[in-house]
């Protein structure tokens, strides 16, 4: 079995978002923290790659999940940049 660039992204976006939501389990990770958002929001990145370069055809229900995680994960990364901004 032959890995490509985009099979390392996608396996290395997995254990992001799993690592990201065990770390959260674990309270060792904020919900609402950069280093979970960003966690996600790369994950999420490595994800869509491999899906988009590594396959024949398009997983279509994954690619859409994958684009909204990087989207909500993109607002809260804002939101709490908007938040800190204003607390200082």
């Amino acid at each position: 079995m032959t890995f490509f660039w985009h099979d390392w992204a996608g396996y290395i976006g997995v254990v992001l978002v799993l690592c990201a939501f065990l770390l959260l389990q674990l309270r060792k990770l904020h919900g609402n923290g950069i280093i979970y958002q960003l966690m996600n929001v790369l994950g999420a990145v490595g994800v869509v790659l491999s899906l988009i370069f590594g396959a024949a055809t398009m997983n279509w229900p994954a690619f859409l999940m994958q684009v909204a995680w990087i989207v909500i994960g993109i607002y809260g990364i804002v939101h709490s940049a908007r938040l800190n901004r204003r607390l200082r």
